[in-house]
């Protein structure tokens, strides 16, 4: 049973608009929890939140059954609180115990007398973890978009400009290397292969640990034949390379065996263990074949066609030409920041799309979003096309997207506008809302799992980024000389 927020008042716990906030810390929470009061006190702007909410936590279930779960609104907290100040699960379970604010904030009282109402404020990091993934991506993203027009009603013409730019969010992976790629299959095979043998029978596969260690040691051979180098070192590398696929072969030839053996069972375990063991089969088998182009016939694999990690598949390698950083693993993030400095659009995208393949596409949709607003629009050279000059101006009234190239370059600045030069001037500040959602909202690197994981975690940090923003403007309305308020955005004269 579960409830959009608790209706009844408590005596030991204000309204949550009235909740007292410390307004000379400027600590990342007093601002977050500002929007929070905000958002509670506008119904208009509450409801559609929650209701929202509500569709991705009850599925198919009705919510006035079952056991009494987090509010909506709980539950609304603590994704805000959770990337809007960069806490891992147990950092949010005990900011949620033991945080006044933030508990009266959630609408929870320090008097419990009772085991039910005990059981009701506490707080273990699986539950909040298990009710956050119940959130969908597209969900979260129709979270912000709702922020984002209340945020636009204070601020008008916030919604004019915008600056448009990407960056790279890591995934949750070690340094792929073809063998290790091939030891962590292996692994996972195994893994599968000793638990499926356990439960449903089939013998064989009593020496699965020593399979793994022979697997580990080969690998170790390889890490210090290639970390020494020396002469010939990559024809040395071969042998204990045929050695370890070789392995491979035959450890994904026997588990594929087990197939035939959790298809005569129709129960979910089984249906689960057979999915896990096709997925891990598929993913070993890839890395080994491009191990042995690579190192055993001398091939140069293109990206596209590698495997970056076994256990997130969707991780692209990215070479940007960042100082200390010129390997990145992860996926690319386009970002949309306007006047105010809501992330008003954001998109995460595919692993073979560039900035300049999909900036017309993205504007296009930022443009509906604003309902016609935006005026202006700056990104840099990493998104100029021909064709991409040719459409923006179809969506924007004053696009500025600088062309590469000296010629062009000097060219295109001779016959600028005033509102091209302008564009020009302010589009640098967008790495400053970029180095705030990577080191402020957690977004430098996704503790996530899978696509759809690594979806949810970006919408987190930018709805974390944006009730920051939103909290920050109504307290620098509120009390313009408290420390909460102060801002280094520098406003238009």
């Amino acid at each position: 049973m579960r409830k959009a927020f608790d209706r009844q008042r408590r005596l030991d716990c204000p309204s949550v608009n009235k909740v007292p906030l410390n307004l000379n810390c400027r600590n990342e929470t007093i601002p977050i929890l500002r929007a929070l009061q905000h958002i509670y006190s506008r119904p208009e702007v509450r409801d559609p939140i929650l209701r929202a909410i509500a569709r991705d936590v009850n599925g198919r279930s009705k919510a006035h059954r079952g056991r009494p779960g987090l509010n909506y609104w709980v539950i609304l907290v603590l994704a805000a609180a959770r990337l809007g100040c960069d806490y891992d699960y147990d950092q949010l379970q005990d900011l949620a115990e033991n945080h006044r604010a933030l508990r009266q904030v959630m609408g929870i009282g320090d008097w419990s007398h009772s085991d039910d109402e005990q059981d009701k404020t506490r707080f273990d990091w699986r539950r909040i973890r298990d009710n956050l993934a119940l959130l969908r991506p597209e969900t979260i993203e129709q979270i912000n978009q709702v922020i984002i027009r209340e945020g636009h009603r204070l601020e008008p013409t916030a919604a004019e400009t915008v600056r448009g730019d990407s960056f790279v969010a890591a995934t949750n992976v070690h340094f792929p290397t073809d063998n290790s790629l091939i030891r962590d299959g292996l692994r996972k095979v195994l893994g599968l292969a000793a638990t499926i043998a356990e439960r449903f029978g089939p013998d064989g596969w009593r020496q699965h640990q020593h399979l793994y260690r022979t697997a580990r040691k080969l690998s170790r051979k390889i890490e210090r034949i290639a970390a020494r180098k020396g002469n010939d070192y990559q024809q040395r590398l071969k042998e204990p390379y045929r050695e370890l696929l070789d392995l491979a072969d035959v450890v994904c030839a026997r588990a594929g065996g087990l197939r035939e053996t959790l298809q005569k069972s129709s129960t979910a375990e089984a249906l689960a263990l057979h999915h896990d063991l096709e997925t891990f089969l598929q993913r070993t088998r890839h890395v080994c074949g491009t191990a042995r182009r690579r190192v055993l016939c001398g091939e140069t694999i293109p990206n596209r066609e590698k495997l970056f990690s076994i256990f997130e598949p969707h991780t692209q390698l990215y070479k940007r030409g960042k100082a200390g950083h010129p390997m990145q693993f992860g996926r690319l993030v386009l970002i949309y920041e306007d006047g105010a400095g809501f992330i008003t659009h954001y998109h995460v995208l595919p692993r073979d799309k560039s900035d300049r393949d999909v900036v017309v596409r993205e504007t296009r949709k930022a443009q509906k979003r604003h309902q016609g607003r935006i005026r202006r629009a700056s990104f840099d050279r990493g998104f100029h096309s021909p064709k991409n000059q040719k459409e923006l101006p179809k969506i924007i009234e004053h696009p500025c997207l600088p062309m590469s190239g000296a010629h062009q370059a000097a060219q295109q600045e001779k016959t600028a506008s005033v509102e091209f030069r302008q564009s020009r001037q302010s589009h640098p500040g967008v790495e400053s809302a970029i180095g705030a959602l990577q080191s402020g909202n957690g977004l430098e690197r996704c503790r996530d799992r899978t696509e759809r994981g690594f979806a949810r975690y970006i919408g987190l940090g930018v709805l974390g980024r944006n009730l920051h923003v939103l909290g920050k403007l109504l307290i620098a309305r509120e009390a313009p000389d408290c420390q909460a308020a102060h801002s280094r955005r520098q406003r238009a004269a």
